[in-house]
C-alpha cells in the first residue's frame, strides 16, 4: 500500500485526521498535505471569489501541485505509504464545467487518475449531523451546510469507482473520527490472507 487518499466534503475531518495519524506513525506515513488550501493561500482568495477563468485556473495548479507533492514525497520517502489529504479525483467537483470537462483540460482520464492511489477513505463531512463550522477552521471554505453535504455526495460519486473505497460516516467527535480511520488504516494495512 504505497498511497492512502482521505477524501470527503468540506468539514470532514481529513486535514486533522491526516496530520494526526502521520505523526504518530511516522516510521510507517508520510503526509501529503492538501494543495487546494496551499494555492488559495497563496493566491489569498477562495473559489467563489473567482470567475470562471479563475476558478479554471485554480484547479490547473492545484492538480500539478498534487502531482508534485505526491511524486517529490514519494522520492523523499520511498518505503512509506503516503497519507494524502485529497487526491487528484477531488478537483473534478470544482471544475465549472463538470468532471469530464476536467479530465479533457487536464490531458487525463478519471480512470488514470482513480489508478494513482492504492486506497481511498472518504470521511462524511460534519454537516451531516449538524456540526459544521463553515469557514471558521478553514479560510478557503464558501459553503454553508447544504452545499457542504452536496460536496460531499459529489466527491463520493467520483470515488465510487476505486477498488478500495472504505467509509467513515459522520462523528459526533473528532476523536471518535480519528479512531475510524485508524481502524480503516489498520485494515488496509494488514498483510493479505
Amino acid at each position: 500500500m504505497k498511497r492512502i487518499v482521505l477524501t470527503g466534503g468540506p468539514g470532514a475531518g481529513k486535514t486533522v485526521v491526516a496530520a494526526r495519524l502521520a505523526a504518530e506513525q511516522p516510521d510507517r506515513f508520510a503526509l501529503v498535505p492538501e494543495a487546494a488550501t496551499q494555492v488559495y493561500a497563496l493566491l489569498q482568495t477562495r473559489w467563489d471569489r473567482l470567475d470562471a477563468a479563475g476558478r479554471h485556473d485554480v484547479q490547473r495548479r492545484i492538480y500539478r501541485l498534487q502531482r508534485e507533492q505526491e511524486d517529490r514525497i514519494t522520492a523523499q520517502h520511498p518505503t512509506k505509504t503516503l497519507l494524502l489529504d485529497r487526491g487528484t479525483i477531488d478537483g473534478a467537483a470544482y471544475w465549472p464545467e463538470g468532471s469530464d470537462a476536467y479530465w479533457r483540460d487536464l490531458g487525463t482520464t478519471h480512470a488514470a487518475e482513480l489508478a494513482r492511489y492504492d486506497a481511498v477513505i472518504l470521511l462524511q463531512t460534519s454537516a451531516a449531523l449538524g456540526l459544521y463550522d463553515g469557514d471558521d477552521s478553514n479560510f478557503c471554505r464558501f459553503e454553508d451546510a447544504d452545499g457542504a453535504i452536496a460536496s460531499d455526495n459529489l466527491l463520493e460519486a467520483l470515488w465510487r469507482a476505486h477498488p478500495r473505497l472504505l467509509k467513515v460516516s459522520a462523528c459526533a467527535t473528532l476523536e471518535d473520527k480519528v479512531n475510524r480511520v485508524r481502524s480503516r488504516l489498520a485494515y488496509l494495512q494488514a498483510p493479505a490472507r
